[in-house]
């Protein structure tokens, strides 16, 4: 390259000392990165001092929560409260308000409850089947029928106890008794045979109390 002046000369040394402090002060930057650096790796060092890491690992085995205690006795009383609850030798004649259409009402409770059940104007919101069970089994199955039924609110249900064709001398055993058991549970307002395209005489259509409030058809 042939300079031509002296200011030539000038501007490439000017050029030459830039580039040297360009490059000066990246390498500052670098060095300065990585001091900073070190002195991260280096903080907790610096802060708690010299530290020796534990040689036993002494550890507490805690014992895992126990299961809660199964309220048995509980159980078993309620059972017996349950079964105590309704009877077989209960005698349903001595209700006046059972009619000849087998229908029920409770004292209070007028006739147009029952007329109302008969047409169908009651929802119904349930149904439980005891057709083909044994006694024993239907009346426990249909005192925990009619107590959930209630505590939820329902309050119009259906009972299925089956004609009684498959009894000896199809006479319809269950029939009676479901009616018995029915009549002694607080919850049962009234009830009426089904009408023919709901089960006709083998189901019963049966109204329970209301949490509060005046009976209405729903």
């Amino acid at each position: 390259m042939k300079l031509k002046s002296l200011k030539d000369l000038q501007h490439i040394q000017q050029k030459l000392v830039e580039q040297q402090k360009v490059a000066a002060d990246q390498e500052a930057a670098r060095q300065e990165a990585e001091r900073r650096a070190h002195s991260e790796r280096n903080l907790f060092v610096r802060a708690a001092g010299a530290v020796k890491p534990i040689r036993e690992h002494r550890r507490v085995a805690l014992a895992p929560d126990l299961p809660l205690p199964v309220p048995v006795q509980q159980q078993l009383d309620d059972r017996r409260v349950l079964l105590e609850a309704i009877s077989d030798e209960f005698d349903t004649g001595t209700l006046l308000d059972i009619d000849d259409a087998l229908s029920f009402r409770r004292p209070g409770v007028g006739t147009d409850v029952t007329r109302k059940l008969r047409k169908g104007e009651w929802s119904i919101q349930g149904e439980i089947d005891l057709h083909g069970l044994r006694r024993e089994d239907a009346r426990e199955a249909l005192a925990d029928f009619i107590r959930e039924a209630h505590r939820r609110g329902w309050r119009c249900v259906r009972v299925v106890h089956g004609k009684g064709l498959g009894s000896p001398g199809k006479t319809p055993v269950l029939k009676g008794k479901v009616q018995g058991w029915l009549i002694q549970k607080s919850e049962v307002m009234a009830f009426v045979q089904a009408r023919g395209d709901e089960g006709g005489a083998g189901a019963l259509v049966v109204l329970l109390k209301p949490a509060a409030g005046p009976v209405r058809p729903v």
